[in-house]
């Protein structure tokens, strides 16, 4: 037991900083080539900052099973998804909140919450008869393909506009750095980001049985909790400084990508069943987390604002859920 909380522990921490190496690379290296700073801050750092997810998706929907296994598939890919999207909302924000209000005056920021409405009821009609099939994952990538394209259009015409939280995207860009030493920082991210992710994902399977709970437990629970420790690094760095549009936007964009691209891979790849605690517990959790952002981040008396109380609030629904979940 020690030994597999020992993996899911060191392979969380090497996925953390191995998905930030990767992602400033990546980032010196589309700038250095002449894209603007404002493509490569809407589409290569929100890929980066969840690359932790998507290698778990990818190693989970590729491990091998045991041939007397009752129940093998990435389940622990799922839970990390769904699992990730709750944290997101209720611990970050949470969190964030408790550290400093957080205001919302981004026009962008409140066009992309319809956005991610459609996402979640695409995807729970998807697993609502608790079965991914392969066209549904195909077609929750090819919507994550349009959702970039809107993404950089609107982020355009928002920029024109000078919508803060696009004045705060390229404000955060990493810094430039020659392109030897991007390629060098990509090939050892991308090395990492594999080896940690293997690692996790033994780990997470090996805890799962010493506890005897479903590896989807584990994937909601501990590695959607490690894989989102970026995102809530991030949000509290970035209302520390006033950025608050910055804090929320993470939040969004990482749940959309969440539910079209670490739901999508597994769905693509192995087709996984899906446990039925996932369409009666996590996800309506989920979309009920979904709608009070929703509801704080358009504001029904004034300006869009998560004040302490509220952040409180979603904190302790937070812990609550983990209590119930786990235990």
């Amino acid at each position: 037991m020690l030994e597999f909380l020992a993996y899911i522990i060191v392979g969380i921490s090497l996925l953390v900083w191995s998905a930030d190496r990767f992602t400033d690379g990546a980032a010196a290296i589309a700038r250095n080539f002449g894209v603007s700073r404002l493509i490569v801050g809407l589409t290569i750092v929100a890929i980066g900052s969840s690359s932790p997810e998507i290698f778990v998706s990818i190693t989970d929907s590729l491990k091998s099973c045991a041939p007397d296994a009752i129940n093998c598939g990435p389940s622990v890919a799922i839970g990390n998804a769904i699992g990730s999207n709750i944290t997101n909302v209720a611990l970050v924000l949470g969190i964030t909140a408790l550290v400093k209000p957080l205001l919302v005056n981004s026009s962008m920021l409140k066009r992309e919450i319809p956005i991610l409405f459609a996402v979640c009821f695409m995807a729970y009609y998807f697993l609502f008869d608790r079965q991914l099939s392969h066209f549904e994952g195909l077609i929750l990538l090819t919507s994550l393909i349009f959702y970039f394209i809107w993404l950089v259009r609107l982020g355009i015409k928002s920029r024109q506009q000078h919508d803060p939280m696009i004045e705060e995207i390229v404000e955060e860009l990493p810094d430039q750095m020659s392109n030897g030493k991007a390629i060098f920082w990509v090939i050892v991210g991308l090395i990492l980001l594999v080896a940690s992710s293997k690692l996790l994902i033994e780990g997470a399977v090996g805890v799962a049985e010493a506890m005897q709970v479903s590896e989807t437990i584990i994937g909601l629970t501990i590695v959607a909790l490690g894989t989102s420790l970026p995102e809530l690094a991030a949000s509290v760095a970035g209302v520390l400084k006033d950025e608050h549009e910055i804090a929320i936007g993470n939040v969004i964009g990482s749940n959309i990508f969440n539910l079209l691209a670490v739901l999508g891979i597994p769905a693509l790849i192995a087709a996984p069943s899906v446990d039925k605690e996932i369409i009666t517990i996590d996800y309506p959790l989920m979309i009920g987390l979904t709608v009070s952002l929703a509801l704080m981040a358009y504001g029904l008396r004034g300006p869009g604002k998560i004040n302490r109380l509220e952040g409180g609030v979603l904190l302790a629904v937070f812990i609550g859920y983990y209590i119930v979940r786990v235990f």
